[in-house]
C-alpha cells in the first residue's frame, strides 16, 4: 500500500545536517555562538551558498534562525533546497534504523520521492 507523506521540516538531528551538507557539497556545519547580522544565536551553522551569514540550527528545540535581509543577503531557495536535503537525509536514516530499505526519484519540478520497502 502506498501512502504520500508531506513533511514541515524542524531540524534537530545533527547526523542528518552533516549529511544535508554532504549532499549539497556544502562545508559541514559548525557548533557553537555565531553572529547574525544584528544577533549572536548558538547553535549548528550552516554557510549556504551564496549567504552572507550562516542559518543556525537550534537542535533542541528545533528552530531555525537566519538573516538574510529579505533575500538580499542569501536566496530563499537556497534555504530550501537544505531543507530539503535534511529531510531527505533524516527519513533516510530513520527508515534504515528500522529496516526498511530506502530508493530516492527526483522529479522534474525539483522534489524528491522516497519509496520505503520490507525485506518481504
Amino acid at each position: 500500500m502506498s501512502h504520500v507523506v508531506q513533511i514541515s521540516t524542524q531540524v534537530r538531528d545533527a547526523a542528518a545536517v552533516r549529511a544535508g551538507c554532504v549532499r549539497l557539497g556544502l562545508d559541514q556545519p559548525v557548533e557553537g555562538e555565531v553572529k547574525l547580522f544584528s544577533e549572536t544565536v548558538t547553535g549548528l551553522a550552516v554557510q549556504l551558498r551564496q549567504w552572507r551569514y550562516p542559518v543556525v540550527f537550534n537542535t533542541t528545540t528545533g528552530e531555525t534562525k537566519y538573516d538574510n535581509y529579505q533575500g538580499h543577503w542569501g536566496k530563499q531557495e537556497r534555504l530550501d533546497e537544505f531543507l530539503q536535503a535534511y529531510a531527505v537525509e533524516k527519513t533516510t536514516i530513520e527508515a534504515r534504523r528500522k529496516g526498511y530499505s530506502v530508493t530516492e526519484q527526483s522529479l522534474a519540478d525539483g522534489s524528491v520521492k522516497l519509496s520505503l520497502s520490507t525485506g518481504s
